[in-house]
């Protein structure tokens, strides 16, 4: 088999052990194709392109939902959407042609195995700075119990290491290499000694869970804004609950409308219960932002947290793509948010983070860290269609749960609305594409897991040994690089 198709299938492999496919046992070996590659081909410009070409494949193949945002919600038609989606593959491919190019410097060494986890891991955290974060290779994991020790200590990326070097350790064996090599593979015995998932605790606390469904493209006039903020309130009342949640809608919700302060007010004292939900505020200059506003049980604005992670050509347009169409209508372009908000709840305190911002682990655990005992991800996922993308939110999500401990309730306006308890476990769901609204279980916690207080150490430590291991191997003799047959040259003498 020649090394493109090998990349390719690394590709397909990886985006079959993702949400959609949900092949998760193929996760220790997906990146092991691409890794005989790189460590066949001697030209690093062509293991870039190999890796381009694989990286390209994984995103358009984890992501077709993105053509349908582009075509649909972004008015680009079909032919934009098209060119759209296939420039964003190109994009979001370089990533992994970073990783190939640089992998075959690492592979002939009896060090590869740990150091090409380490670059892997390293170069997945970047993702965020690059304009897109979206799933890791540890996600695949959520529901593996053992791989799962390691999410509250090193978050996603320590599951992403450990199924690189699983791959590279299959890599090796089918090189033949020596079995030394696969030494490495002893220290996962560390596994066994990591705390287990807490045990499952039924939640003591009861929110109430709206989930509108209105549709993403509603042309919203005074008559059907009057008679679906009535739907709202009607389906916002039940017995029992400590919080109210409405989610992110594409609804023209302003928080600094008076008549809507009003209306959102009495829905709070209406049912005696404080009320969380998504809508738009503005700044000082009336710029827009997206927004989740609190109030108590009396009807009084708590507080409010501005989104600070926008969506890239959904709520902001980059300056260098002005001819590209926005995705989201109610409001002009959104401006980021620059505080991180702990909301007080009933002698508690809460967080919310809004719909993309769950892709950024290291976001939500600040949250964590500055006090909030239960999260709250406030979403709008219509514009994802019926496709996959419901089910890939929803495992980032839960993987953000594990990694800090805490439970996660998640309002959707059209789904997925779920209650995730700390262990990443979805504790009850509600229908998706329904208008619906049901009681969920919580709970509080205050136990600050490793990850939560140190952040992604372990992440960016990957990133720099990986880079510096690269760096050191590609200073070595040609002759000690790889041959065509995967195998190192022997020096001459």
């Amino acid at each position: 088999m020649n090394n493109l198709a090998l990349s390719l299938a690394s590709a397909v492999l990886l985006t079959l052990v993702l949400p959609g496919f949900g092949l998760t046992w193929l996760a220790p070996v997906a990146l092991a194709p691409v890794l005989i590659a790189c460590a066949r081909e001697t030209s690093w410009k062509r293991r870039w392109l190999f890796g381009w070409a694989a990286g390209f494949v994984f995103w358009c193949g984890v992501c077709p939902w993105i053509r349908f945002v582009l075509e649909v919600h972004g008015g680009m038609g079909r032919w934009g959407g098209w060119g759209g989606f296939a420039l964003f593959g190109l994009y979001k491919g370089l990533p992994l042609a970073v990783f190939a190019a640089l992998a075959g410097f690492l592979l002939p060494r009896w060090w590869a195995i740990p150091s090409v986890a380490a670059l892997w891991t390293g170069i997945e955290r970047t993702h965020g700075f690059f304009g897109f974060a979206w799933l890791d290779l540890g996600n695949a994991g959520i529901d593996m119990p053992l791989p799962m020790r390691l999410a509250p200590i090193t978050g996603v990326y320590g599951l992403s290491f450990l199924f690189a070097m699983l791959a590279c350790g299959a890599a090796s064996v089918i090189l033949h290499r020596p079995r030394r090599q696969l030494a490495w593979l002893l220290s996962l015995v560390v596994l066994l000694g990591l705390p287990r998932a807490p045990r499952p605790q039924p939640g003591t606390q009861k929110a109430l869970i709206v989930q509108p469904n209105i549709d993403t493209e509603l042309q919203w006039t005074a008559e059907v804004l009057r008679e679906m903020q009535l739907k709202l309130a009607l389906l916002s009342r039940a017995r029992g609950a400590h919080l109210i949640l409405w989610p992110e809608v594409p609804a023209p919700f302003y928080v600094d409308d008076p008549a809507f302060r009003d209306y959102a007010a009495g829905v709070a004292r209406a049912s005696e219960t404080p009320f969380l939900f998504g809508a738009v505020g503005r700044t000082a200059a009336r710029e827009p932002l997206n927004s989740a506003a609190l109030f108590d049980a009396a009807g009084n604005l708590i507080d409010r947290y501005d989104k600070i992670d926008l969506v890239p050509f959904g709520e902001f347009i980059p300056p260098l793509f002005g001819w590209v169409n926005r995705i989201t209508h109610e409001a002009g372009d959104f401006v980021p948010g620059t505080r991180r908000v702990i909301f007080p709840l009933d002698g508690h305190r809460m967080a919310a983070f809004i719909c993309y911002e769950s892709a950024f682990p290291d976001l939500v655990r600040e949250f964590t860290h500055l006090g909030a005992e239960v999260l709250v991800n406030l979403s709008n996922d219509g514009y994802f269609g019926h496709s996959a993308a419901h089910e890939q939110h929803l495992a980032i999500v839960r993987m953000r749960a594990a990694e800090n401990r805490r439970w996660i309730l998640r309002a959707t306006n059209d789904g997925i609305s779920a209650a995730i308890d700390p262990r990443g476990r979805v504790v009850q769901r509600l229908a998706p594409f329904a208008q619906t609204a049901a009681l969920v279980p919580y709970d509080y916690g205050r136990e600050e897991t490793p990850y939560t207080r140190y952040g992604d150490w372990f992440a960016w430590g990957c990133f720099a040994l990986g880079l510096a291991l690269a760096g050191y191997g590609a200073r070595l003799p040609a002759q000690l690089r790889p041959t065509s047959d995967g195998s190192p040259a022997h020096r001459r003498p």
